[in-house]
């Protein structure tokens, strides 16, 4: 055990967190994400939500504020009638830890582009639709 690590991250996960470098990206995955299809590496946390575990990496990862943005989330399918809610709860954890990150929005396939250059992908068992979101590695 460690000190000041969140329980829920694995220390399969706390190793590829700090495998990443500056610039490299991480997509929280909802559990209809496509995650091993797209990710080159795939770490799973089944029965947790995407708020809870974009929480307990924030604590930890720092963002990038060279990037134009720090954050990313898929753009609602023009026509789909879905309001993805969860995005207000992804807003504040991002504002709390990281005051005045930037969200980019992608379009759906751009998303998944951009998921399949991402260093990790993390399958979680969040079931919320347009639930995903990219973090951005940073430096200290």
């Amino acid at each position: 055990m460690l000190k000041q690590i969140p329980k829920i991250l694995s220390p399969e996960l706390v190793k590829y967190l700090m495998e990443m470098g500056h610039g490299d990206e991480l997509v929280l995955a909802d559990a209809n994400f496509p995650a091993h299809r797209i990710g080159q590496r795939v770490i799973r946390m089944d029965g947790h939500g995407v708020p809870v575990a974009l929480e307990a990496i924030l604590q930890v990862l720092p963002l990038d504020t060279y990037s134009s943005y720090q954050a990313g989330l898929m753009q609602v399918v023009p026509g789909d009638p879905t309001v993805p809610v969860i995005w207000d709860e992804y807003k504040r954890l991002l504002e709390e830890s990281h005051p005045g990150a930037a969200i980019k929005e992608f379009e759906r396939f751009e998303f998944y582009e951009q998921a399949k250059d991402a260093y990790l992908v993390i399958q979680t068992g969040e079931s919320a639709l347009y639930g995903n979101i990219i973090l951005k590695k940073g430096v200290l």
